[in-house]
């Protein structure tokens, strides 16, 4: 691309061509000449833009979304991170307490999570798990275990809250390089309306769908299995239905498919953390539980877990100076149908 002065050269260059005579720089025209080169330079700009937006590999924003809906694909919305609740109390009450839908507690950074539905606390118990989500979607809302501890209107009788696992499954929007990857990767699996692209591609057309994997001849000659997942993980079962009922009537004659939930691997993981400097452990280890918890969603559906992968990102957390993985001690190798999921997660400080 030419510079402002490049093009104003030329102009001049041109002119004196034309004319035989030479423009002195501090002439009216050769102001004019000068304000023409920046504006022709703009307009230069512009139309390199516009080019861009012509190819998927370099559109972006709305563009790169008229590229994917012509594929068949849209951008993945933020979503909410889902997980557990515990309302308890100090000592037993004598009656039900009830928990209203809605109730909503939150972390001391003011993330915000409400139940997702109502419950009881019953008469002589201290506690009760229900399910909630995050008020905004987001991977902010991945929050670890007790993070969530404040109640911000008390159901009566109840003196606490906390979240007894990990909040998961929270997304941001799709950002740019992950649609372009997808929308690239679908000119490389061309769906034809039989092959294993087609069942994957028509199963994340349905909202909730973060990863599908399809399975030909799983069960003989005729047969598709389609494995789906969601970003928190295992689909439910409408989810499962709605996808079934869509394939059902897509399919191609003669073709029996079926859509399943992956088999889930739980994968234990034990880490050390050694904090920078001047770093205060128990936030890095706040940290860190997010960073792992986020690492496993449903997108690793079929694939491998990888130890080097979850170090790196461990290792890019803000604060941590050193760490090492206990367990797992090897790669957890991914298979048709099957997907890892984090079980119990455990973080404590390197030479402790």
């Amino acid at each position: 691309m030419k510079t402002i002065e490049e093009i104003y050269q030329s102009l001049m260059t041109a002119y004196a061509q034309r004319t035989g005579m030479a423009l002195s720089e501090d002439c009216d025209l050769a102001v004019r000449f000068y304000a023409a080169a920046a504006q022709l330079q703009a307009l230069d700009i512009q139309a390199w833009w516009v080019l861009d937006q012509c190819f998927p590999q370099t559109a972006q924003g709305t563009y790169l979304d008229g590229h994917a809906l012509m594929r068949g694909i849209t951008r993945r919305a933020a979503t909410r991170a889902v997980g557990t609740l515990r309302f308890s109390v100090v000592s037993p009450s004598s009656v039900e307490l009830p928990i209203p839908l809605g109730t909503t507690c939150m972390t001391e950074g003011e993330l915000r999570f409400q139940t997702t539905a109502a419950a009881v606390l019953p008469a002589g118990e201290l506690y009760v798990d229900v399910p909630a989500e995050a008020l905004e979607a987001g991977s902010a809302g991945n929050v670890p275990p007790g993070s969530v501890r404040i109640l911000t209107a008390c159901p009566v009788g109840i003196t606490g809250c906390t979240n007894p696992a990990a909040f998961s499954g929270g997304n941001d929007q799709e950002d740019d390089e992950s649609l372009r990857q997808r929308v690239l990767e679908s000119y490389l699996r061309l769906p034809n309306g039989a092959n294993a692209a087609w069942y994957e591609q028509s199963a994340m057309s349905h909202e909730g769908v973060a990863a599908a994997q399809a399975v030909g001849r799983a069960r003989g000659v005729g047969t598709v299995d389609v494995y789906i997942a969601t970003e928190a993980g295992l689909p439910d079962g409408t989810l499962l239905e709605e996808v079934q009922a869509d394939l059902q009537e897509k399919r191609e004659i003669a073709v029996d498919v079926k859509v399943l939930a992956p088999e889930a691997k739980n994968v234990d993981v034990t880490v050390e953390v050694a904090a920078a400097e001047n770093a205060d452990f128990e936030a890095v280890k706040a940290l860190v539980e997010q960073t792992v918890t986020v690492f496993f969603t449903g997108r690793l559906l079929g694939k491998s877990m990888l130890l080097a992968e979850l170090g790196s990102r461990i290792y890019a957390v803000e604060g941590v100076a050193n760490y090492r993985i206990l367990s797992p001690t090897a790669d957890v190798t991914g298979s048709e149908g099957t997907m890892p999921l984090l079980g119990t997660l455990t973080v404590t400080k390197m030479g402790a």
